[in-house]
């Protein structure tokens, strides 16, 4: 009996070692042919259907960016309209386009979609109209550096973003980051390298782990439009604002010292400067980024099919994938991690809101004395407060993630920031009495977007007419435009089998 039992102990191990050795064997065999190409990646090839056909796997993950159903506390993947949520933003950037229009963005692959959609990029009629330059382009697609390399790059800023529609098309992907020859990381947007010869730094030294970092610092960080480049004067030439530092302090100083603004205020007539998305400057001050991790580490991790381990592009918020982001370091249950990162954003949001009331009050009581007759010497120092306390408060709002990535930093921004317009507002309150205003200054009902776009003179009915008109008519065409001409470029040259 004691044999039998032994017997039949010893085929079951022995088939469960064959089915591990068979796997083992699989895995390896699935490893050995991954990078196996079927197609030969052109030098610019911007469709990222193509590079699919050699990399399936990547591909397929990030074609799970279009899925939008994910929202966090303050992020995600589904479209926000921000400024419904937060009416105070309409008049804070009254005079400038996202005073008419500011969703939270739905990912990469919507790219392209999103800038037709949004009011800011207006209703052009012609290749020749609109307000946006091509440069407004620079980070939305693979198409951009293909178009810098057909045509200079300078050439492709002094464009205009009307006469691009019908050129940008792929949606951010692979060329954006991935040499087609070897598939390296690679800088795609000359204005990163330029940023870095600025700072007398070398990006081509750059480790791998940094390179991990810095193909997304190609777009999430603060620019502005350069109009004075030399051997570029009157062009949009896109530029980091990096001379001086990463600190809020140091852009804004360059800033203050070339005496740049991006729009004039509608109300209190400030010079202001709006922050892009400094996500790369502030995630730099954080504990992560201090310890070596990287944002693909996070936003971008690690995964395994079968035998196979690679980087998942399913490009998205950590907290939607905190097995594999989170809890690859940080051995806490995930409700008890995403909890951890809500109460960092709560709490810097809470901040941000007194901020953004300050802020409110101070550019309608600067309308006000401009009402009574203040003069520029005497608005001078008080809209420069204005501008230097609303440049913090964007820094900190633009910044996607920023309270969670370095909620030091954040905090000490936003300080920092009230303590600015706290300042405007006594200021303003020494100089309204003195123009004979002893009372306090009447506040409009801003309680929702269309008050407070009503407020601020924005026809909206118009606008949206105008939007309709352009997706219904003009948009349509300039499609019709891009499919034709991609369809010339045909399909990637198949790779021999042939020995």
């Amino acid at each position: 009996m004691k044999n039998k039992v032994l017997f039949i102990v010893t085929i079951v191990v022995v088939f469960l070692l064959g089915l591990l050795a068979s796997s083992i064997i699989n895995r390896k065999s699935e490893a050995k042919y991954k990078y196996v190409p079927s197609v030969v990646i052109g030098k610019n090839e911007p469709r990222n259907e193509e590079w699919g056909k050699n990399y399936p796997r990547e591909y397929q993950s990030y074609m799970q960016t279009a899925d939008t159903t994910f929202r966090s506390y303050q992020g995600g993947s589904a479209m926000v309209d921000m400024l419904e949520e937060d009416p105070r933003m309409v008049v804070l950037w009254a005079g400038y386009a996202f005073s008419k229009d500011y969703n939270q963005g739905r990912g990469h692959f919507y790219a392209i979609e999103d800038l037709h959609n949004s009011l800011r990029s207006a209703a052009p009629e012609n290749k020749e109209d609109g307000p946006m330059p091509a440069t407004c382009w620079a980070c939305k697609s693979p198409d951009v550096p293909r178009l810098m390399d057909e045509h200079g790059v300078g050439e492709f800023y002094a464009g205009t973003w009307a006469e691009n529609v019908s050129e940008v098309v792929n949606p951010i992907g692979c060329a954006d980051c991935h040499d087609p020859n070897n598939m390296k990381l690679r800088i795609t947007r000359p204005a990163l390298v330029e940023a870095f010869q600025a700072m007398g730094k070398d990006i081509n030294k750059s480790t791998h782990q940094e390179m991990r970092s810095l193909v997304c610092a190609q777009c999430h960080v603060e620019y502005y439009f350069n109009k004075n480049k030399p051997g570029h004067e009157g062009t949009n030439y896109l530029t980091f604002p990096w001379e001086n530092g990463f600190a809020v302090e140091d852009m804004e100083k360059y800033y203050d010292d070339i005496g740049f603004s991006d729009w004039t205020h509608a109300i209190s007539k400030a010079p202001m400067l709006k922050a892009q998305h400094p996500d790369y400057e502030i995630f730099l001050t954080g504990v992560h980024a201090n310890r070596g991790v990287s944002c693909a580490d996070c936003h971008m991790p690690y995964k395994s099919e079968g035998g196979q381990k690679f980087t998942d592009h399913h490009l998205q918020s950590p907290l939607n994938n905190v097995a594999n982001s989170c809890q690859v370091c940080h051995r806490e249950e995930t409700d008890k991690l995403i909890a951890n990162v809500y109460d960092r954003q709560q709490k810097a949001n809470e901040n941000r809101i007194k901020l953004e009331d300050v802020l409110v009050k101070a550019h309608i009581e600067a309308g006000k004395a401009w009402e009574l007759g203040a003069t520029e010497e005497q608005m001078k120092d008080i809209l420069m407060s204005i501008r230097h306390a609303q440049w913090r408060w964007d820094y900190t709002a633009a910044s996607h993630g920023g309270s969670f990535h370095s909620p030091v930093e954040i905090g000490r921004v936003l300080g920092s920031g009230l303590a600015e317009a706290q300042e405007a507002r006594v200021k303003l309150v020494r100089l309204l009495a003195a123009l004979g205003h002893n009372e306090p200054v009447a506040m409009p009902d801003i309680s929702t977007k269309a008050k407070a776009q009503k407020y601020i003179g924005l026809d909206m009915d118009q606008l949206r007419k105008d939007k309709q008109n352009f997706k219904s008519n003009t948009l349509p065409k300039w499609l019709e435009e891009a499919k034709a001409r991609e369809a010339k470029m045909g399909s990637n040259k198949v790779v021999s089998t042939k020995k």
